[in-house]
């Protein structure tokens, strides 16, 4: 038989090459792929293929295999490990991804697979450009011992060096759990997906052998508890194709890193619009209730915005949003849950969110309607001095611009943290029917006052006067203003050609924080 020629050697090896990477792309069970199918979950690739651009995956290390020996494992040597890694593009802008693959030893992870996702990390923090995790994954692989955990503290060190670096982003689609829950915590934003997706440090069956408690998967750490009680997510859905759509959207309103703006868009909405609903949206009774998303539907462009965390402290709204097709950051007390009052939670989501929109030079916006801080033994004892501080320390330590709007109500040490003019907005203001005051009317009457009305004849008549009195001289709409702790009174209807001219204006702003290593922000 004669030798083979060149070209038919080379394409004896081309064949082979396809071969395995069809092997690494199928998998070595076929049967792994309906088991993920019947649980009603898509595939590693399937679901790359929906959050990236058609056609704009590249693969990295796809024929990558383990070399760790025992316990049968010299014996199962699948290609990929069990995580697929690449990049690709979503809208056009370069994303790294990486997606555990369930079929392949549950998606666990081991040395060779660790590898693969330090690789890709650290290709990403080069590049700079963000990285989405797909996880789905059973968390270490027991057989390969130490060497597993390592790889978990590589990815962890990775987290916090690309923290504020590259936005991260971490999509649960299946458990997680241990040590594994760790990375998601680290990371920007976390999407959750209802009945496929649970998060737990330690599971229902060690609950139950250390505390007696029963309880199911997703009543520890599923979806909707993460994103309700927990406030570990930051967004859930009821499927994956839908989440993995906002995912893009997310990344849409997102710089690629922290030395680019975010991306501005063409908006068919005018900055000039006036917003007459506005006079109907917010009643001038400060008493009254209603729901303030209404009112960041009405000033942002085309009223789309992105809410975060709107399943946990709801008495605070904050969202990405567009004005004037440029990014901003909105936040916002909601009258319509609990009156607004900053609590524990609602002063850590705030935080947390004018820390990443600081970090990725996204302009913040807020709109203060605050009667203070909700008082109580409760929220005394569990910190709310030190935790009600995180928002303060947020706000002082912002350098992006910042526009602050009081719409009623902003007393007390409320409307200092509310990014008041004193801890550095650049433009702070107020509409004609905002209080800015130590407290309401009715409670400082009854403090200052106290004695004239309890010598009164008529207490309840004095308390009146007196109250009326103390309006009239602190509490009207203009006392700040006269002060200079306000720029503009302005009419509702103007707010948003106001804040699209002030946003324009400080666009070029640029403020240096003392030099230093880092801040020590309250625990």
């Amino acid at each position: 038989m004669p030798p083979a020629t060149t070209t038919e050697a080379l394409a004896d090896r081309l064949r082979g090459l396809q071969e395995r990477k069809d092997l690494a792309r199928l998998g070595a069970d076929p049967k792994a792929t309906e088991r993920q199918h019947a649980k009603g979950k898509l595939t590693a690739h399937e679901r790359i293929a929906l959050l990236l651009d058609k056609g704009s995956f590249s693969e990295v290390e796809p024929l990558r295999r383990h070399r760790a020996t025992g316990f049968g494992l010299e014996a199962r040597r699948p290609y990929t490990d069990g995580v697929i890694t690449g990049w690709g593009t979503v809208e056009g802008r370069t994303v790294f991804v990486y997606a555990h693959d369930f079929r392949i030893f549950g998606g666990a992870l081991g040395e060779a697979h660790a590898q693969k996702i330090h690789k890709i990390m650290d290709m990403a923090i080069a590049a700079g450009a963000p990285l989405v995790s797909l996880n789905d994954g059973a968390g270490a692989r027991i057989q390969e011992g130490v060497s597993a955990l390592a790889g978990y503290g590589g990815i962890f060190q990775r987290n916090s060096r690309a923290s504020g670096v590259i936005p991260q982003i971490s999509v649960m689609l299946g458990p997680c759990a241990g040590g594994a829950a760790y990375s998601p915590a680290l990371t920007d934003f976390i999407f959750a997906v209802r009945d496929i997706s649970q998060m737990f440090i330690t599971g229902p069956d060690v609950v139950k052998a250390v505390t007696g408690e029963e309880i199911s998967q997703n009543g520890l750490g599923g979806a909707d508890v993460h994103a309700g009680a927990s406030g570990v997510a930051h967004f859930v859905y009821d499927d994956e194709e839908t989440c993995l759509a906002e995912v893009r959207y997310l990344l849409s309103l997102l710089p690629s890193n922290n030395r680019e703006l975010p991306p501005s868009a063409q908006s068919g909405d005018a900055a000039d619009r006036a917003g007459d609903v506005l006079l109907d949206l917010v009643p001038a009774d400060g008493n009254r209730s209603y729901d303030i998303r209404a009112v960041i539907e009405e000033l942002v462009d085309d009223g789309d915005f992105m809410e975060v965390h709107a399943a946990w402290a709801p008495n605070i709204v904050c969202a990405l949003a567009r004005i004037d097709g440029h990014v901003v950051g909105i936040v916002a007390n909601q009258p319509a849950s609990m009156a607004g009052v900053l609590d524990i939670k609602a002063s850590e989501k705030g935080a947390r969110f004018v820390q990443f929109c600081d970090a990725f030079s996204i302009p913040l916006v807020t709109l203060v309607d605050v009667p203070g801080f909700l008082p109580g033994v409760d929220q005394e004892h569990e910190g709310i001095i030190r935790r009600g501080a995180k928002l303060l320390y947020a706000y002082c330590n912002a350098t992006v611009p910042r526009i602050s709007v009081v719409l009623r109500k902003a007393y007390g040490g409320a409307y200092i943290v509310m990014d008041s003019r004193s801890i550095g907005a650049d433009i702070a203001l107020a509409w004609p029917t905002n209080e800015i005051a130590v407290m309401g009317a009715e409670g400082a009457a009854n403090v200052v006052f106290r004695r004239e009305i309890a010598a009164a004849d008529d207490p309840e008549a004095m308390r009146n006067s007196k109250i009326e009195e103390y309006k009239q001289e602190l509490v009207h709409p203009y006392y700040a203003a006269e002060r200079g702790l306000v720029d503009d009174v302005i009419d509702p209807r103007e707010t948003r050609p106001v804040l699209s001219r002030a946003l324009a204006m400080l666009a070029t702003k640029h403020a240096d924080l003392p030099r230093r290593k880092h801040g020590n922000p309250p625990q």
